[in-house]
């Protein structure tokens, strides 16, 4: 987690300021179901609340605690006491580290999610404007990266936003999935604290108890969450790496907004670079790279260990805070991209209308000729269109084997672009909702 690549909003969930904050609210509101059942004097976790409610606690402090102390969660506790007073011995009554420790963490990723969710929502809004703009904006699609047959911009937008909101739906179920509070102790048994305090807990922080927490809450959960961002990340990478080809010089279809005063190159003044797409393929796949330590914190010993520790407190902040700022400039590309519908005009042109090649061959074999003949009729005038230019319709109309199944105005016919603009109201409606195919 470095600054160029963080915003603070995300920031600040894992800053140690936070950190202490969630720990403290979570012993609080286990004291004051404690005090509930009467296992500890209401009048004392008053007084923590009095005392530490609005406390700022000293990081410094704490830090210092721990490097006598040697445990994170001890030196807090002795800090907190050194607040409150002599009421705190009731604070952390039947818990053990990791109750403060997987709370606090779900509880931050949660709120993480929340922020990712607000940052697809804001993608997919540019993402669907952008779209509607460009929907009958005819463009060449391209497969293995060679010219295949007409879409529109506007089809390859959208299908941008259907992946995104897969995301978020993604997400969502994340989120749901790890919003699980464990309070159960040693072993996760309950022996020293009851269930209902892990419930009171729950509720208070907007999470759900853990079925089964043994001494840790299960990390297949933040295994599936770790991996969802993964995912997310390789979308954000499909998409810019969509915009890094369709920028290069010889397609130039589209290319990032480029400010004033903006430079491109130290050495070559004339440079235009899609900077912004380059460095989104580089933090997706950081990324995707934290989704193999989580899965491999699954396989933890017996009710607990902490081999999981050190990973989690690594990736927890790193993926959720450069995925939050890869959205957010992803969302800045889509915005502000600038696109030429002149040059994607002047691309479909280039091939002398060989992008139209499988109408001429489906007429051919409707009109009688065996499919293997229509491919041998089609690729035989195709090709010395690809290898000298030319006009691949004039040819077609030049072969007597062609003219003799097909009319030259049926032959004009099969080069229609409208035809392949047909279903493009469909597939809107399919992707944005019935009211697409109005707009």
């Amino acid at each position: 987690m470095i600054p160029r690549y963080s915003r603070p909003e995300m920031t600040e969930i894992w800053s140690p300021e936070t950190k202490f904050r969630i720990w403290f609210e979570i012993e609080a509101y286990a004291g004051e179901a404690l005090a509930a059942e009467g296992v500890i004097p209401k009048e004392a976790i008053d007084k923590v609340w009095e005392r530490a409610g609005n406390a700022t606690f000293d990081v410094a402090r704490i830090d210092e605690i721990e490097r006598e102390v040697k445990h994170d969660v001890i030196a807090f506790l002795t800090h907190l006491a050194e607040i409150v007073g002599p009421e705190a011995r009731f604070v952390h009554q039947g818990m053990t580290s990791s109750d403060v420790l997987d709370t606090c963490f779900n509880v931050q990723l949660v709120r993480a999610a929340d922020l990712l969710l607000a940052d697809l929502d804001a993608l997919l809004a540019a993402l669907k404007r952008r779209a509607f703009e460009h929907k009958f904006t005819p463009t060449i699609g391209r497969s293995h990266g060679i010219h295949a047959e007409p879409t529109t911009f506007g089809l390859k937008l959208a299908q941008a936003y259907a992946e995104f909101d897969r995301c978020r739906a993604r997400l969502v179920a994340a989120r749901e999935e790890v919003a699980t509070c464990a309070i159960s102790g040693a072993v996760g048994t309950f022996a020293n604290i009851s269930p209902t305090v892990e419930a009171y807990v729950a509720e208070k922080l907007g999470l759900k108890p853990e079925p089964v927490s043994t001494q840790v809450i299960p990390r297949d959960r933040h295994a599936a969450y770790f991996a969802t961002l993964a995912v997310i990340a390789s979308s954000v990478e499909r998409l810019a790496t969509e915009v890094r080809h369709l920028q290069r010089t010889e397609v130039l279809e589209a290319e990032e907004f480029f400010s004033e005063g903006q430079k491109g190159s130290s050495a070559m003044p004339h440079k235009r670079n899609p900077v912004l797409s380059e460095n989104l393929t580089g933090l997706a796949r950081m990324v995707r790279s934290y989704a193999l330590p989580a899965m491999e914190n699954v396989a933890l010993w017996h009710e607990r260990d902490i081999s999981h520790s050190s990973v989690e407190r690594m990736i927890g902040p790193d993926a959720t805070v450069t995925l939050d700022f890869a959205l957010a400039r992803l969302t800045g590309v889509v915005d502000k991209l600038l696109i030429y519908p002149e040059r994607m005009q002047a691309n479909l042109d280039r091939l002398g209308g060989l992008v139209h090649s499988q109408r001429v061959l489906l007429a051919l074999t409707q009109a009688g000729v065996s499919r293997e003949d229509a491919y041998r009729l089609v690729q035989r005038n195709a090709m010395p269109v690809w290898q000298q230019g030319g006009d691949f319709k004039e040819l077609l109309k030049a072969d007597g084997e062609v003219t003799r199944a097909l009319s030259p105005e049926t032959i004009d016919s099969l080069f229609d672009l409208d035809h392949h603009l047909a279903h493009v109201d469909t597939i809107f409606a399919r992707v944005f909702g019935p009211e697409a195919a109005a707009r």
